[in-house]
């Protein structure tokens, strides 16, 4: 069997400070895989030459969200005319909504890894529909893996050289909320929590922590097979391929509606306004149409009146300044 090859990033917050992570996981993997410790983008491009030529059939990734997306693009070009491996996800980040999302098993990247191995071991080619359950080393062992298909973003600007790849992208107070989430002394999920009810709160009083947050994105949307969003101070413009945006929140439940499609939102609401229309959205329902535009697409060009347009994906930001284009991209397959 090729393999298994892992990408290591040692400043996420499971591997931060933990100097024997490579060499723990190598241990684990031995003959089946090999373990590459990653420090720049530029070596990310050689691993996935590397990957490619071996022709690992599962990347495991230990990292959260963000790691997650900056592989993607690198491995992306160097795959260019063939898919990606299937993809393991090892919850080793600050965020790991993704994995929520999708349904990867909760455990430690060191018990998600084993039990990936487990099944490798029994067969490669069992990595398929979902199997029998069995409680085993602390994490539930399953028999074979199933695996959740999930098309990614594609977000372009014409100033910047190369496409980034996410399953979340978001302008407004998704930028925001993650800048003021960041600053953080402890950024975790309890961290997340507490920023998040400094917002509603804020919100509620029109104080300034949510004027710091919410600072809305002016700018205009045009949407492939529907009508075009107005040029308006929008609280966010925001994109997803799978339904959660983190905390248990599901904006984008519309997201397997239609195949190479994502789901759009253009919430137009003001903060006070949103932070009632919460309880909907926790619970995967639609926003009232006074809040929000909502649509199925495959491509949403995001203009903004004012640059540079600064966004989000999957936890990481960015800034641009030109217009956006996000798009249906490549189909993966994530193991779960």
């Amino acid at each position: 069997m090729p393999g298994i090859g892992l990408i290591l990033n040692p400043k996420s917050r499971r591997h931060a400070g933990d100097p024997t992570a490579e060499a723990r996981f190598a241990r684990y993997l031995g003959r089946d895989g090999i373990v590459r410790t990653v420090r720049s983008v530029d070596e990310l491009r050689h691993i996935a030459q590397d990957f490619r030529e071996r022709d690992i059939d599962v990347l495991a990734i230990g990292g959260g969200d963000g790691t997650t997306h900056v592989t993607l693009g690198p491995f992306l070009e160097v795959y260019r005319d063939r898919a990606i491996p299937k993809l393991a996800l090892l919850r080793g980040g600050t965020m790991n909504t993704v994995a929520n999302s999708v349904g990867v098993p909760h455990g430690t990247p060191d018990q998600l890894l084993r039990r990936l191995l487990q099944i490798y071991r029994r067969g490669g080619d069992r990595i398929a529909g979902a199997g029998e359950i069995a409680e085993v080393t602390g994490i539930a062992e399953a028999t074979a893996i199933a695996f959740e298909e999930r098309h990614l973003l594609r977000v372009t600007a014409s100033d910047e050289p190369r496409a980034h790849y996410g399953f979340l992208f978001g302008t407004g107070v998704t930028y925001g909320f993650l800048a003021e989430y960041y600053r953080h002394a402890n950024p975790t999920p309890r961290a997340a929590v507490e920023v998040l009810l400094r917002c509603a709160a804020s919100a509620l009083v029109g104080g300034g922590t949510i004027r710091r947050m919410a600072e809305p994105f002016r700018g205009s949307a045009t949407l492939e097979g529907g009508p075009p969003w107005p040029e308006h101070d929008y609280l966010a413009l925001a994109a997803g391929t799978i339904a959660h945006i983190g905390l248990g929140f599901k904006p984008f439940y519309r997201y397997r509606e239609r195949p190479n499609a994502f789901h759009a939102l253009g919430v137009r609401a003001s903060p006070g306004a949103f932070v009632r229309e919460l309880g909907r959205v926790r619970r995967g329902r639609p926003m009232r149409p006074t809040a929000a535009y909502d649509a199925v697409t495959s491509r949403l060009v995001v203009h903004g009146a004012t640059k540079p347009i600064r966004y989000m994906i999957d936890g990481d930001l960015h800034d641009a300044s030109s217009d956006l284009v996000v798009s249906a991209g490549p189909l993966v397959r994530i193991l779960v």
